[in-house]
């Protein structure tokens, strides 16, 4: 199977849209879905997809000031293409990218059970620290 890693600037809002539902990240009243991709691309520091036969299967994004912090999330396979290299093919792509642009700290969030798909590429458990997250509306 040959797939294509590339760095976008544009892409498919469908197939975006269908790597996202398949996270479980997608909502669904977002009914603008060619300008919720075009945005997300654009304010995105770098957005890799994997391509095979012309179809997106894959993608990640990186969010940095694009100095020193690169935070690399939303990193998704089809399942049906799972398991093939794919995923580490766009971190790896995205490593590249952010070491040649001399951004030194590159950090990540795993789900539950990844962490050593993320450890044979290179990451390491970040001792003592812990992840957060704000849930509430406002701010009190």
């Amino acid at each position: 199977m040959v797939v294509e890693f590339s760095i976008v600037k544009e892409a498919d809002a469908q197939q975006i849209k269908e790597l996202f539902v398949e996270g479980g990240w997608w909502n669904d009243e977002n009914d603008k879905i060619e300008f919720f991709v075009e945005s997300l691309i654009k304010s995105t520091f770098l957005f890799a997809v994997a391509k095979f036969e012309g179809r997106i299967v894959g993608m990640g994004r990186v969010l940095s000031e694009g100095i020193s912090d690169a935070y690399i999330q939303d990193v998704v396979v089809l399942k049906d293409f799972r398991k093939q290299g794919i995923g580490g093919g766009i971190i790896k792509l995205l490593l590249k990218e952010l070491l040649a642009k001399k951004i030194s700290w590159i950090g990540l969030i795993s789900v539950p059970g990844a962490e050593n798909f993320y450890k044979e590429i290179g990451f390491e458990i970040m001792q003592d620290y812990t992840p957060f997250i704000y849930k509430k509306k406002d701010v009190t």
